[in-house]
């Protein structure tokens, strides 16, 4: 598996010598995940972050009346993981699989933190990259709480191009919190306006 993607992806936002690139991917595992098959699982400890090399995964938990709730979709060049669970080493609420065939390369925490201990100049891409999420979650919490699912809906198809046409109607409506029914008829709507 090439480790060209992810070292692409760390280069956006810092400068990497040939030491420090030959260093990252050292600490890295690869994993191949089957399709419908589990990264992690509720109550599980989350070891590992994952960055997606080609596949997609999502994440997603189920609340007590069996309504899936899905909190993120990473198709290639995307990290994933549940961070909570990540860095307290607790047990996590969110179950992550894959959506296809995917291949993955996982940086286990102690590895982050070797990394962070001998190249300090990650700690700050994964600083820029924890930041990026916290912003992202945090505009879609305001958007969950403020906005129209017509402009939910919107939003992921700005956020998630590739997906638009891969992902089944019923994911897409468990990321916009609404049914399934909902957004077909919102679909169309749309359509017959456009």
């Amino acid at each position: 598996m090439s480790a060209d993607l992810i070292l692409n992806a760390i280069t956006k936002h810092i400068a990497l010598n040939k030491e420090e690139r030959q260093s990252v991917v050292s600490y890295l595992e690869e994993k191949k995940i089957k399709k419908k098959h589990f990264f992690l699982r509720e109550n599980e400890i989350c070891k590992h972050s994952a960055f997606v090399v080609s596949g997609c995964l999502r994440s997603y938990t189920i609340d007590q009346s069996g309504v899936e709730h899905i909190l993120q979709f990473a198709p290639e060049g995307w990290w994933i993981a549940d961070m909570q669970s990540y860095i307290s080493e607790q047990p996590g609420k969110l179950t992550i699989d894959a959506l296809e065939d995917s291949d993955l390369l996982l940086l286990s925490r102690a590895n982050q933190e070797k990394l962070f201990v001998k190249h300090p100049k990650f700690e700050r891409f994964f600083r820029i990259i924890t930041e990026k999420s916290v912003a992202v979650n945090h505009s879609r919490l305001l958007d969950y709480m403020s906005i129209s699912a017509q402009e939910r809906y919107l939003g992921f198809c700005k956020r998630y191009p590739t997906l638009l046409h891969k992902l089944p109607q019923k994911q897409i409506a468990a990321y916009i919190g609404v049914t399934p029914e909902f957004l077909s008829k919102l679909r169309g709507k749309m359509a017959r306006r456009a």
